[in-house]
C-alpha cells in the first residue's frame, strides 16, 4: 500500500501527539517496511508487504531485550503504533542509528574486523524460548543456488564453495540468537567504522554460520583475519559461513543487476559491494 507522509503524520497525531510536530523525512530503501525519519533521534517505520508486520512483531519483542548487552547502536523500539481505520497493522517508533549504510559508504578501518566478531559474540547467545527458528539457518541444500540464474548466473567457483558448505556437517550446538540477514544496506557506517547494525525483522534462533558469513561480506581486506582471530570457529562453521557468503554476494550483485534492468525492488547501487563481497569469497578463504 502507499504510505505517505500526511499518512505518517496523522497517525502520529492521533497516537503519539507528542511526536507529530518533529520533522518528518522519508528514507529511501527497504522491502518490507517503508521507514521515516521522525525528528534527529527516532525513525518510523511502516509494514508495506504482507507479512512485514508479523515480523515487526518479532522485533519489537525482542530486539529490546537484546539491545542492552549489543556493543554497537541498533534500533531499539521505543513505542508501537496500533491498527487504526486508516492504516490496518500495528508499526514502530524505533530509535535512529546515525550513519550511512554500507552500500553507500564502505567499511574501511581496520578494528573493523574485532568489532564485528564483538557484536555477533553478544548476540549469538543461546535463545530465549520464545526466538522463533529461523528457516535461512535449516539444512543447505545444493538447489539453493539455481535460484540465481534467471538475473545472475553463478560461476563454478561459487558453485564448489556452495557445494562445499552443503557438505559440512550441520551445526550441532544450541540454537543461538541470530540476525540473518547482515548485508551491506543493514550495516550502518560512520567514518569508515562500522558504526551500527539494522533491520532485525528477520531475527530468530539457528546456526551462526549465517552471521560469520559477514567477515566476507562486509569487510575490508585485511579485516576478516582479525575477524576470526576474535570469534574463531570449528572447520565446519568455517565452511557453512563461507556457503552462507557466497550466496549473499550473489543475492548482493542480482539485486544490482535487476536495479539496472529497472526491475521493482532492484538496487542499481549495490554493484561495487556485491563485486567486492563476491572477490573476498572467491579469492581468499581469510584462514
Amino acid at each position: 500500500m502507499e504510505i505517505t507522509e500526511d499518512l505518517v503524520r496523522d497517525l502520529l497525531r492521533d497516537q503519539y501527539p507528542d511526536l507529530a510536530d518533529l520533522e518528518l523525512r522519508e528514507v529511501i530503501g527497504g522491502w518490507g517496511n517503508q521507514m521515516w525519519r521522525l525528528g534527529d533521534q527516532l525513525a518510523v517505520r511502516m509494514p508495506r508487504q504482507p507479512g512485514a508486520a508479523l515480523l515487526q512483531e518479532v522485533e519489537y519483542r525482542w530486539l529490546p531485550t537484546l539491545a542492552d548487552r549489543l556493543p554497537l547502536p541498533v534500533p531499539r523500539p521505543v513505542r508501537r503504533g496500533a491498527p487504526s481505520e486508516r492504516f490496518p497493522n500495528h508499526w514502530l517508533i524505533t530509535q535512529w542509528v546515525p550513519g550511512e549504510p554500507a552500500d553507500r559508504e564502505f567499511i574501511t578501518a581496520d578494528e573493523s574486523g574485532t568489532t564485528l566478531a564483538a557484536f555477533l559474540r553478544a548476540l549469538h547467545q543461546p535463545a530465549p524460548d520464545g526466538v522463533p527458528a529461523s528457516y535461512r539457518t535449516g539444512p543447505l541444500q545444493l538447489s539453493h543456488i539455481d535460484h540465481f540464474s534467471e538475473s545472475i548466473a553463478p560461476g563454478d567457483d561459487v558453485r564448489e564453495i556452495w557445494a562445499d558448505a552443503v557438505a559440512a556437517p550441520a551445526w550441532d550446538g544450541a540454537p543461538v540468537v541470530v540476525h540473518t540477514d547482515l548485508h551491506p544496506a543493514n550495516i550502518v557506517v560512520a567514518d569508515g567504522r562500522l558504526a551500527g547494525v539494522i533491520d532485525f525483522e528477520d531475527l530468530g534462533s539457528g546456526d551462526p554460520a549465517i552471521d560469520i558469513s559477514a567477515a566476507w561480506v562486509l569487510l575490508p581486506d585485511g579485516a576478516a583475519k582479525r575477524f576470526f582471530e576474535a570469534y574463531p570457529v570449528d572447520d565446519a562453521t568455517f565452511r557453512r559461513a563461507r556457503g552462507h557468503a557466497a550466496i549473499k554476494a550473489m543475492f548482493v550483485l542480482a539485486m544490482a543487476v535487476n536495479g539496472e534492468r529497472g526491475l521493482r525492488g532492484g538496487k542499481p547501487t549495490w554493484r561495487a559491494a556485491g563485486e567486492l563481497a563476491l572477490e573476498r569469497v572467491v579469492g581468499r578463504s581469510t584462514r
